[in-house]
């Protein structure tokens, strides 16, 4: 040891707390706060599982009710995309969360103290408004403040957080509503959601960008308007593969949520028999298997022709599996083909490399936000149904979860169908001219 050798300073509280100060203003905190409201949403989307069958115990509701109250977040949270993604781009992530997110703890506190299915309804209905700019905030925000390089990274770190909403609603959930009630869990999430909104409030800033300022210098840009908006979506259906895009984005994601969201709690405890806790733990490790499979598939993506092959056979094995859950009545089934499923599930997000490939590069915003609007609206579509035909397979001597499954899995092959059959002959053209 050199005696004459400088000791190195002991670092001061003060630039330590420095530190943490710059880090808590940096892009990539104001992106955690965010996405705090992208976890809550999805944990939203998917009380369905935990509390369908207690709600139908407290206020008498048919499968029918179920569907339509699990459907309704995503009717609202789908028809707002577009408002959302103007006000977004006029007045801004931050304004447009903060003025939104207080809708969905109204919609929470009015679900933990609603009387009757109709009050559940609006509560639904206010939450999927709140929570509508929820994804679409965290995406803009990586686009317009990470480098491209790092856009990758950013959305795994957003789908990692948002993925402890689902967890949420799985074990946690279940245990909650065992010891105290359904209402409790909606309790928790309104205090959730306030947490949230006070996080974003503190911490997160719209950055300005040098274009931004670019432009301001320069010409005043033309302000952003719903009908503008909507207007320049009409070209994307004079184009003939957008229609069988949007068949098969229907159906896709939402068979996957209308199980996880809806139907995996109800058909365990009803069909047999198992605890809510229980059936909280099969959809914990469905889970995790769902927040696995988008990075697998990410990583196997083929790209070319050969994703839309990948897309529809991957399509074509979740019928299969719909199917086998409806025709057997197997505990082992039921516990065993959800978890696969949600291995399986990540190939829904080849859809958005499809798209990108599938349109020109001044089409490709446009293009995705009408893949959302269709994924998002193919959700309610399909719970909606889907308690359809439980009612009526109840009143007609048929067990309800067989109907179920056999409507989900006719979904998925309509939609696949679509998709194999309207988009084909126009596939070579506009997927041969985006790949290298």
């Amino acid at each position: 040891m050199n005696p004459n050798a400088a000791s190195k300073p002991a670092e001061r509280p003060s630039s330590r707390l420095s530190r943490f100060s710059r880090w808590s203003t940096s892009t990539t905190a104001m992106l955690i706060a965010l996405a705090s409201a992208f976890a809550l949403s999805q944990a939203f989307r998917t009380v369905g599982a935990m509390m369908a069958t207690p709600l139908s115990g407290h206020f008498g509701l048919s499968p029918q009710q179920i569907g339509t109250w699990a459907g309704t977040f995503h009717f609202m949270f789908g028809i707002m995309q577009l408002a959302m993604g103007v006000s977004i781009d006029t007045f801004g992530v931050r304004r447009t969360v903060l003025a939104a997110f207080p809708l969905a703890v109204a919609g929470a506190v009015l679900c933990a103290v609603a009387s009757s299915f109709h009050a559940l309804l609006l509560g639904q209905a206010l939450i999927g408004v709140g929570c509508a700019p929820a994804f679409l905030a965290c995406t803009v925000f990586i686009a317009r403040h990470f480098d491209a390089s790092r856009f990758t990274a950013m959305s795994g770190l957003v789908m990692s957080l948002a993925g402890l909403g689902i967890l949420f609603t799985g074990t946690p959930l279940a245990l909650l509503i065992e010891a105290a009630s359904w209402r409790a869990g909606y309790a928790v999430l309104a205090a959730s959601a306030v947490l949230s909104w006070i996080l974003i409030f503190w911490r997160v800033r719209d950055p300005v960008r040098a274009e931004d300022r670019t432009s301001a210098e320069t010409a005043p840009a033309e302000r952003q308007s719903l009908r503008k908006a909507v207007r320049e979506l009409l070209p994307l259906f004079a184009m003939p593969h957008t229609l069988g895009l949007l068949c098969f984005a229907c159906v896709s994601y939402a068979a996957f949520i209308t199980l996880r969201g809806l139907w995996l709690g109800p058909v365990l405890h009803d069909r047999h028999g198992l605890s809510l806790v229980s059936s909280g733990n099969v959809a914990l490790v469905m889970t995790i298997a769902g927040m696995i499979s988008p990075a697998m598939f990410g990583r196997l993506d083929p790209g070319g022709r050969r994703r839309g092959r990948w897309l529809m056979g991957c399509a074509f094995a979740a019928a299969v599996i719909f199917a086998f859950m409806a025709l057997t009545h197997s505990l082992a089934v039921d516990i065993g083909l959800p978890i696969l499923y949600g291995l399986l599930s990540g190939y829904s997000v080849l859809q958005y490399s499809y798209t990108r490939a599938a349109y020109p590069a001044a089409m490709t915003g446009r293009a995705l936000s009408l893949l959302n609007m269709a994924m998002f609206l193919g959700v309610s579509l399909m719970q909606w149904t889907t308690g359809v035909a439980a009612s009526w397979a109840a009143s007609n001597g048929v067990e309800p979860f067989r109907a179920v499954f056999l409507t989900i899995t006719a979904m998925l092959a309509v939609g696949t169908l679509a998709f194999l059959l309207l988009p084909r002959a126009h596939e070579k053209a506009g997927l041969a001219s985006a790949q290298p």
